[in-house]
């Protein structure tokens, strides 16, 4: 079916991050298992119609969210466009396939002001090496905005403290420049010079490692984030994802301009930071029902 192929192509050509790859890869995988079914075996690309993509959705859809199909679908359209430019097939079968509806949600987000008081508070985060890295990933992710994966891939030579700024590679690798205030900075290099003075075997230059010394991966830095906002909030998600969500909507509802948002989150399209505007038109909304007297 010519995957290994479209892998190189998206790997090497297009130079997407290896969580994109191996994601596409899965998702390819999965489709092709559908279409081995002993009903309807498929051997070549060009047997594939759009009915054989609406079955896949239709299936997936028993168990998968509206987004998560979407993403799928997504991958099809890539992996399909590519088949037709190398000439393999002559029409994109999932090109006539429309996406599923997807209904939007708030982000969630946790009172700034919570964060801020846990951060600057004495009792929470103790002094040692592992007290102060857990700081650092609440403070990164709250005072940046960056992405889970993008914290993790973090290195010691992306911060310039002459500059205060932090360099980010996101999605599509593409870099972004980022600028940190002045506690997340002192942080930083308070935190630097406890993690070189525990003299870890490895000396990894990757910014974030564990107790160990070894480099911080996605799920470890989840359950930093889950375990300290599980203080001050009550809402059952409390993921990196909310802090970033935080970050956003804070600078929005400071007067921050969207398009300046848009770039410090990384987002391709400014509709994707749009998002943003409904929580803060939730909060005019409260502030105006307490406090207009014909509210």
């Amino acid at each position: 079916m010519f995957l290994e192929r479209f892998i190189q192509y998206i790997q090497y050509e297009k130079r997407y991050s290896p969580h994109t790859v191996s994601a596409y890869q899965s998702d390819l995988e999965q489709f092709f298992r559908f279409l081995n079914h002993p009903e309807q075996i498929v051997s070549h690309p060009s047997k594939i119609t759009y009915q054989h993509i609406r079955g896949w959705m239709v299936n997936l859809m028993e168990d998968m969210t509206a987004r998560s199909v979407n993403r799928k679908l997504a991958t099809l359209r890539k992996y399909f466009k590519f088949l037709v430019r190398e000439g393999v097939i002559t029409n994109n079968p999932a090109s006539k396939v429309q996406s599923p509806k997807i209904v939007k949600h708030l982000p969630i987000v946790v009172e700034d002001e919570k964060l801020n008081a846990m951060l600057n508070s004495g009792d929470v985060f103790t002094e040692d090496f592992a007290g102060l890295r857990d700081k650092l990933v609440i403070e990164t992710l709250f005072g940046t905005g960056i992405r889970l994966a993008e914290l993790v891939g973090l290195k010691e030579g992306d911060i310039n403290f002459y500059d205060g700024t932090m360099k980010v590679l996101g999605k599509r690798n593409k870099e972004r420049i980022i600028p940190i205030n002045h506690e997340l900075r002192t942080l930083l290099q308070r935190y630097l010079a406890l993690k070189k003075s525990e003299n870890f075997n490895n000396n990894s230059l990757t910014l974030l490692v564990t107790n160990k010394g070894t480099e911080a991966y996605p799920k470890f830095v989840y359950l930093i984030v889950q375990r300290y906002l599980s203080n001050i909030s009550t809402q059952d998600k409390k993921s990196p994802h909310v802090l970033r969500h935080t970050f956003a909507t804070s600078l929005l509802n400071r007067g921050a301009d969207l398009n300046a948002i848009k770039e410090l989150l990384g987002h391709a399209n400014l509709s994707a930071t749009q998002v943003y505007t409904h929580n803060s038109v939730e909060r005019l909304k409260s502030i105006y029902k307490q406090a207009h007297p014909k509210a």
